[in-house]
């Protein structure tokens, strides 16, 4: 068993403050200075890129000092104006929305392309 990991963070109403760092996070922590209450661990980053484009960006995240949110780790989710820390069900139900809409687009797709096909007959 390995030992537990810490990171010192330097705050701007604490100082430098040591605390305990998840194993999945994989900040460097070296950002400015903030209150410890806005002190976070991150995981690594999961984006969906279309033509080069940043459509979604979804990694672990934790608040372990907040003041006015949950402790616990949640799922970070930016698309479009969604971004927020979501909870394990919520994940699931985001990712069958996602899932859903994915068949949407294929749909979509299919009809362009039969109407493109028409369209170049003419």
């Amino acid at each position: 068993m390995s030992a537990a990991r810490t990171v010192t963070v330097h705050t701007t109403d604490r100082g430098a403050v040591t605390i305990p760092e998840p194993s999945w996070c994989v900040d460097s922590h070296d950002h400015r200075p903030e209150a410890l209450c806005d002190t976070s661990h991150r995981g690594p980053e999961h984006l969906a890129v279309f033509y080069g484009y940043e459509v979604a960006r979804a990694e672990l995240a934790q608040y372990p000092h907040a003041e006015e949110s949950d402790r616990g780790i949640g799922g970070f989710v930016e698309m479009g104006h969604l971004a927020r820390t979501l909870t394990p069900g919520e994940l699931d139900e985001l990712a069958a929305l996602l899932v859903d809409y994915a068949g949407t687009l294929r749909h979509l797709a299919r009809q362009l392309s039969v109407l493109r096909t028409q369209e170049a007959g003419r």
